[in-house]
């Protein structure tokens, strides 16, 4: 699949309209990957799927579980399609803003509705053999998880640490007590993952039906307060206490003195591989069923990963550990018959053990545009005249600004000056979108990502997320007039004509 060229948007679900405050499996969904068609691109990059928590920022990289879906992408015009709405439960839609997720006010209107699918599910017999099914399949992580969030819900949104000393040990009585005594509960958590994974992958069937595969995300690193650690402690480095006794991040660079303290606990990499990577193994198992590539962030920590002494406020204190790389990859490809569609996102400071272990393995790395003119060097290793075939090319991520903003208030005079000697003409505000995104599709790497942001020509209002600070990411959404027939028409042209289709 990585082996021909090809071309592709990056769109998290969130970002699609919708009446409901958020976007979501809906109708715009369908509509987008329409668009995808008509633009005769083959890709479709989401971010991951995750359930997000407000405390957290709403980041879909912060979540309560490696595997559960997030219950806010449920269509409520699907669930109405199955039954399981009518109008009478349907309440006034507030007012939501069209180009922004408000995340507190989508939680409080989609519970009521998720409530009252779940009474009508529940009153119905047409999807409780198809229910049954699902909780079955997915029996490995859905138990745990349910409980989890049940009890996450009884202590108040408390992180599992802090609970009673019988439910963070998770002592068997007690939890058979709460599966009895919560069962009405637990069946709702159930019933909503069932919803979302029935949602999901009817989309990606009308994406894959369309010739268009779905290049989905994950991050290697899990939430502490997450279904994850509660339920597999083993595998990473806690304390006595069950708390995180090293922190994940990374160390100090040319954009950070202090580096990144991420707070994730890092992987007991000697318990991971003493189970064969069992769960490793089931979680790109569970990762390849919704999508049909798979990026992996910050891919580097596979390798060498920095860990961090608790109690430490930055990342200055950590060291970099080794990870048992060619073990834990070896037996993913034996397990997968050697056919692993992975992206490996190779950004920052990347040592020299990390590209051998990508050589290796021959996984696709990653080039971003607008970090090429940076340095006045020829070689620059973003620089399109320097790639082969094996690299996917983005014009930015969902951490840069978009290209316009990039042009209008970041680049500086001699990053322009680069960047204009490099096109051998003076580039304008207007069209620098498509003059990256032209650059990107002529280069002779096998496959160019763009987001949405960059298509449509967006400044730095359509700008994702800002790595480092804490509010105010993750809300951007796009209006459907934004993607007109004149865009659809110019990005279909330019993915033939440099054979991309």
């Amino acid at each position: 699949m990585l082996k021909k060229r090809g071309s592709g948007i990056l769109l998290h679900i969130t970002s699609l309209p919708s009446i409901h405050g958020i976007g979501d499996l809906g109708p715009a969904a369908y509509r987008f990957a329409d668009f995808l068609a008509a633009s005769k691109q083959s890709y479709w990059q989401v971010l991951p799927l995750n359930p997000t928590n407000p405390a957290c920022g709403n980041s879909p990289y912060s979540s309560t579980s490696a595997f559960a879906g997030n219950p806010l992408l449920i269509s409520p015009e699907l669930l109405a399609a199955q039954g399981l709405l009518t109008d009478k439960d349907m309440p006034p839609v507030p007012d939501f803003p069209g180009n922004r997720c408000d995340f507190d006010s989508v939680i409080a209107y989609k519970g009521k509705l998720f409530q009252a699918a779940f009474k009508h599910f529940k009153e119905q017999t047409v999807l409780k053999e198809e229910y049954k099914a699902f909780c079955t399949a997915h029996a490995d992580w859905l138990n745990g998880f349910a409980v989890f969030q049940v009890l996450r819900d009884h202590f108040k949104g408390e992180m599992w640490g802090n609970w009673k000393k019988k439910f963070r040990n998770k002592e068997a009585k007690d939890i058979s007590e709460i599966k009895k005594d919560a069962r009405d509960e637990i069946e709702f958590v159930k019933f909503l993952q069932f919803v979302f994974f029935k949602q999901w992958f009817a989309l990606k069937r009308y994406c894959n039906d369309r010739g268009i595969n779905i290049i989905g995300d994950i991050p290697i690193y899990v939430s502490y307060d997450s279904a994850d650690v509660w339920a597999h402690e083993s595998l990473f480095k806690l304390d006595t206490k069950k708390e995180p006794e090293f922190m994940a991040g990374v160390p100090p660079d040319y954009f950070s003195a202090t580096g990144q303290l991420w707070g994730n606990p890092v992987y007991n990499w000697e318990a991971v591989k003493a189970t064969g990577f069992k769960w490793w193994i089931r979680r790109m198992e569970h990762n390849l069923a919704l999508f049909d590539i798979v990026r992996i962030d910050h891919f580097r920590g596979l390798v060498a990963y920095w860990e961090v002494p608790k109690g430490e406020t930055t990342a200055v204190n950590g060291k970099w550990v080794e990870a048992p790389v060619h073990d834990f990859f070896n037996a993913l490809l034996e397990h997968f018959h050697h056919k692993l569609p992975v992206i490996a996102e190779d950004l920052g400071i990347i040592t020299e053990d990390v590209k051998k272990v990508q050589q290796h393995f021959k996984f696709p790395g990653m080039k971003i545009l607008v970090f090429a003119f940076g340095e006045d060097n020829p070689f620059h290793p973003y620089l399109p005249h320097s790639y082969d075939k094996n690299w996917v090319v983005y014009t930015g991520t969902h951490d840069n600004n978009t290209v316009r903003g990039w042009f209008d208030k970041e680049a500086s005079p001699d990053e322009k000056r680069r960047l204009f000697r490099y096109f051998g003409r003076e580039l304008t505000a207007d069209q620098i979108n498509w003059d990256l995104i032209r650059l990107a599709l002529m280069s002779v790497a096998d496959l160019t990502v763009f987001p949405l942001q960059d298509i449509i020509g967006l400044g730095i209002e359509g700008r994702m997320n800002t790595p480092s600070v804490p509010t105010g990411n993750w809300s951007w959404r796009f209006k459907q007039d934004q993607v007109t027939q004149q865009i659809t028409d110019r990005l279909a042209e330019m993915t033939w004509v440099y054979g991309r289709i």
